[in-house]
């Protein structure tokens, strides 16, 4: 195994100092615990909005932590679910009165410490509500999860939840907007090489030379089947009807579009995938109001791809394209 890193028991402690220690406008941590929370928090008369998970699918989802999106992530050990008792602390760092969002990837640990937190919480007299991603097209159950994954697609509830309790929204207008973009966010992802997670000490999986999985989870997770590697075009097309079947796109939608690295995709390679995604896009006459290409949820240093796409409403529209400052939207 080869990592520039110190001591495999320590990469998340360290990560988080280094980050705190990198962006602290943007982010202090909770004193004994792996939570970072916006450096003002709590924001009295605020919705707060606290998610997190396993790490190792930097930014998410600390870089996500500040004006327009998180008030609180919550980072478990590599891959593994955060325990109940640092969501609880991540709550109640944030709560300004109006309440909490927990926005929760669809993994079973996940969805069951999170939900414990949120009855620690509820005890305390911490009104507290939550919503499940699960955007992934691949498969309906997998190695972690009862029903679908929760992947890249939670970037933009964040974004757009965000951007609702900014303007000063009840708890349940946040739920309810949040749960507006799980109804409508749809996507899919592939790898070409595994990743390593430090305490494990070698690769999650083994592909062939020539060899791809189609539908891989950000953790490894076997996707619908392997398959030689084709063109990005032909990937890129294969993962783009997947979605579109199951959320049909026509004539007049409009859309946004992320095309997330995994970790170890160059950008070079990221554009490309968007080419093919704008072009297919529009052949069925749909609108792309908004584009990401980069590295939003990855998988350690895993190699490939996912393809998100939101369908948009007025009220989504505005609220995705609101403005927002968090560490991993900085720009020089």
């Amino acid at each position: 195994m080869k990592k520039i890193i110190n001591n495999a028991e320590q990469v998340v402690e360290e990560m988080l100092q280094g980050a705190v220690l990198a962006h602290p406008q943007y982010v202090k941590r909770v004193e004994g615990f792996n939570v970072l929370v916006r450096t003002n928090s709590p924001i009295v008369g605020k919705v707060g909005l606290v998610s997190g998970g396993g790490s190792g699918h930097e930014p998410s989802h600390a870089g996500y932590v500040g004006k327009g999106m998180l008030d609180g992530a919550v980072a478990g050990a590599v891959f593994t679910s955060p325990t109940p008792d640092q969501v609880y602390e991540a709550i109640k760092a944030v709560d300004g009165g109006k309440g909490v969002l927990l926005i929760i990837k669809n993994y079973t640990g996940d969805v069951m410490n999170f939900e414990m937190a949120a009855e620690m919480a509820d005890a305390e007299g911490i009104k507290v509500a939550k919503v499940v991603v699960n955007d992934d097209v691949a498969v309906e159950n997998s190695t972690w999860t009862t029903g679908r994954r929760g992947i890249a697609g939670t970037v933009f509830v964040h974004k757009i939840a965000g951007a609702k309790a900014e303007t000063g929204a009840e708890l349940e207008a946040v739920q309810q907007v949040a749960e507006k973009v799980i109804a409508n966010v749809r996507s899919m992802g592939m790898a070409i090489s595994p990743c390593t997670v430090p305490a494990a000490g070698k690769p999650s999986f083994t592909l062939a030379e020539n060899e791809v999985e189609i539908g891989m989870g950000i953790h490894g997770e076997p996707g619908t089947h392997r398959e030689v590697i084709r063109s990005a075009d032909d990937t890129t097309e294969h993962l783009v009807n997947k979605i579109s079947n199951d959320m049909p796109l026509t004539d007049g939608d409009e859309v946004a579009v992320m095309v997330n690295g995994l970790g170890g995709t160059p950008p070079m390679e990221l554009y490309i995938i968007n080419r093919k995604v704008a072009a297919m896009l529009s052949e069925k006459r749909v609108t792309i109001a908004k584009t990401y290409v980069g590295n939003y949820m990855t998988s350690l240093e895993m190699a490939g791809f996912s393809v998100t796409i939101l369908k948009l409403d007025a009220e989504l529209k505005e609220l995705l394209l609101a403005p927002a400052d968090t560490p991993a939207l900085v720009q020089f």
